[in-house]
């Protein structure tokens, strides 16, 4: 092993001084590998769940029928986009009015809703959200028995 002049021109090693050692750049990479797994895990989690890529076709349903009122209060949506509550056809503007006789004023009475497969899903939810701001929280869609 070779001696390293000092300044004055003696050996470093007779001082007591100990040698210039090799600064060695390693990086702890355990820590960084634990996160990554994580966020791995995380982003395997979320993923599925903000995919949307589901064919609907949404008038038929599987589900159990619900026991209905004795009598029910329908608001269908005709395929030329005419409102009937229950036989009486009315103008969009005058279901509020319609409702509110159909139902005697009670707002928390459920509501029926049908509508043909033709009528788009906007304006189903156009007449959805005038019944919501006419007070008419209690909105069931209506479809037919899927169940062979």
């Amino acid at each position: 092993m070779a001696a390293k002049l000092g300044a004055r021109g003696g050996s470093s090693l007779r001082r007591g001084v100990p040698d210039d050692l090799d600064v060695t750049h390693e990086i702890n990479v355990t820590p960084f590998i634990d996160v990554m797994l994580v966020l791995l895990i995380i982003f395997m989690v979320a993923a599925p769940l903000a995919t949307v890529d589901i064919g609907v076709e949404l008038p038929a349903t599987a589900a159990e029928p619900q026991p209905r009122p004795d009598k029910p209060t329908f608001v269908t949506v005709k395929p030329d986009l005419t409102i009937a509550v229950g036989e009486d056809t009315m103008a969009r503007d005058g279901l509020v009015t319609a409702l509110a006789a159909a139902t005697r004023g009670r707002k928390d009475e459920r509501i029926y809703l049908r509508a043909d497969k033709a009528v788009s899903y906007g304006d189903l939810m156009e007449v959805m959200n005038t019944l919501r701001n006419a007070g008419y929280l209690k909105v069931a869609l209506v479809g037919l028995d899927g169940r062979s």
